[in-house]
């Protein structure tokens, strides 16, 4: 089983910490995916996991074996890099074959495991071409393929779409999506694009400044950031944040109010320390955002976005706090038209004065 657990692992570079203290377990079979901005520590964390990098401090497991002085070729590991790193002069069997043939793994047993990974990954078609007759895509198939050939108890992901375009990265998520449920393999996969990572995970790991800021699964980090760093990060338009003062604190409802926002009570979980008084602030995730002739948001349109199936607008509001949302694509929006949008309450989200997020019911 590949059940991998971190125990309070740091790591350093001289006096420069950019892993820090962290804890982690993730299951056999699973899908995790650690997300962040450049320098969040993400790349880093991964290559310790492979051996690539040293441990500072804590312990890393991998099964119950504790791998923390284990050579990356005996972890039972494989990673795909955002690179493909493939021999130019050599077909794509060759390729996809050469750990094996370094190994010295016999002729038979190694060609049928390059022919394996070629069907799983449908490249039979491809195996005497060289890197140079590839797309990007069928390039970093053989990447891929040249993992499942060592049949590794994890699979590593560094950025392996970055280098794709649009409409490619788009179906390579999908074929590796696939891979993970034909293999039943557990799988670590890095990338900034967050939109990556809400498709493809099962748990997502938000990383920041080396810090661990929320684990969860992507509906939960969608419907429920741990903080406002979270919010922010997570969504795709991000969530809009709103400073609002509290006007009121009954049980478990905080009432709020701004200058964009006029006075509503919002269903928390929890008032515990939450004071009259102070400045929070309130989250609206764009698509839960609605046109009506009376809602409680008005704001003057800067621009629009017409994708099809929807429209983004960009709105200033009357304190100059700028709001996206998300509307119908039928929506007609003329640049510096006033616009009023409303809200339910259930889906609202508030963040306390520290940045943590109140918990909502």
């Amino acid at each position: 089983m590949a059940e991998i657990a971190l125990k309070n692992v740091k790591k350093s570079y001289g006096r420069v910490e950019v892993i820090k203290d962290i804890d982690l377990a993730i299951e056999h079979g699973e899908f995790v995916v650690f997300v962040g901005p450049s320098g969040c520590g993400k790349s880093t964390l991964l290559r310790m996991i492979a051996g690539l990098e040293d441990i500072t401090d804590g312990d890393l497991f991998i099964g119950d074996r504790r791998v923390n002085d284990i050579q990356p070729r005996d972890r039972g590991v494989a990673m795909v890099f955002q690179s493909y790193a493939l021999f130019p002069h050599m077909t794509v069997y060759d390729n996809v074959g050469f750990g094996l043939r370094i190994s010295k793994m016999p002729k038979p047993e190694r060609d049928a495991k390059i022919r394996e990974a070629a069907r799983i990954l449908q490249m039979e078609n491809l195996l005497d071409r060289r890197p140079s007759q590839l797309s990007g895509g069928q390039r970093q198939r053989v990447a891929i393929g040249r993992a499942i050939v060592r049949n590794p108890h994890v699979f590593l992901f560094d950025e392996p779409l970055s280098n794709l375009d649009a409409a490619l990265r788009g179906s390579m998520r999908m074929e590796i999506s696939k891979l993970h449920q034909q293999l039943d393999a557990t799988m670590i996969y890095v990338t900034h694009d967050q939109v990556e990572a809400m498709t493809l995970a099962d748990k997502i790991v938000v990383l920041n400044a080396g810090v661990v800021q929320q684990i969860g699964s992507p509906l939960e980090l969608y419907n429920r950031p741990a903080n406002l760093f979270v919010a922010g990060f997570i969504g795709s338009p991000k969530m809009n944040l709103l400073p609002v003062k509290v006007e009121a604190v009954d049980g478990q409802t905080v009432t709020i109010a701004s200058e964009d926002i006029p006075s509503v009570a919002i269903p928390v979980a929890d008032t515990q320390g939450v004071k009259v008084g102070e400045t929070i602030t309130i989250g609206l995730r764009p698509h839960f955002l609605s046109g009506t002739h009376n809602g409680g948001l008005s704001g003057k349109v800067l621009l629009t976005e017409h994708l099809g199936n929807e429209t983004i607008v960009n709105l200033e509001l009357n304190s100059k706090e700028q709001l996206v949302a998300a509307l119908p694509g039928s929506a007609d929006l003329k640049l510096d038209q006033m616009v009023s949008l409303g809200f339910d309450v259930a889906n609202a989200r508030l963040f306390a004065a520290d940045g943590n997020a109140i918990p909502s019911l």
